[in-house]
């Protein structure tokens, strides 16, 4: 997994992706996810790796400050497609390296992003600094289970996974530990596959 092969990947990817993961059980989980979020005006907030702009469908916009990145420009062309008429603001940029100051976000939405990622850590590192003091983080992720470890099936599978442009052994609670920048979880729960994809919702104290 690196940022040119994960270009090739979504290039591949970009025309079939909302039939695979904006339909069926992911549109489920989904539409719950944000339900429950209730976002404003006076808020700035930032989805990360918005792909063909899946999470967005899901959320009145109209009146939102959102901008939304992704490193994929043919990922990224779709989700402009869609909301053309929109005032959101559609940027390519590596979500390892946000060219956004500190603290500049109340909140930010990153949504099977740190499973694709080759380096999940400094993606997290950078969602927290460009966060504001008090925002807060929506994560909806495949994860490997707290306290669980990967099956051997999974072990064996994880290298030609790695291949299609993502990580089925990553641990959440690993990169939360590399990355003690002042945030705490105030909800993880399981959301799909018995618990496989997780939602969480991560909040940046002062």
């Amino acid at each position: 997994m690196n940022n040119a092969w994960n270009k090739i990947i979504y290039k591949i990817g970009s025309p079939i992706y909302d039939k695979f993961f904006n339909s069926g059980i992911f549109l489920k989980a989904r539409t719950q996810i944000f339900q429950q979020i209730q976002f404003n005006h006076n808020q700035k907030i930032l989805f990360v790796g918005v792909g063909t702009g899946a999470d967005l469908e899901l959320i009145g916009h109209s009146d939102l400050d959102i901008t939304a990145i992704d490193y994929s420009p043919d990922m990224l062309e779709i989700a402009k497609r869609k909301f053309e008429n929109s005032s959101i603001h559609f940027l390519e940029m590596d979500a390892q390296n946000m060219g956004f100051g500190d603290d500049s976000f109340d909140y930010i939405v990153a949504s099977l992003i740190l499973s694709v990622v080759p380096d999940a850590n400094k993606c997290f590192s950078e969602i927290t600094r460009v966060l504001k003091p008090d925002g807060k983080i929506i994560i909806f992720d495949k994860f490997v289970p707290e306290n669980e470890k990967l099956s051997i099936p999974k072990i064996l599978l994880r290298p030609f996974i790695k291949v299609l442009g993502t990580d089925i052994g990553r641990s959440f609670e690993e990169i939360l530990q590399n990355n003690q920048n002042d945030v705490k979880v105030e909800e993880d729960a399981p959301i799909m596959l018995n618990g496989m994809y997780r939602k969480l919702i991560i909040s940046k104290v002062n």
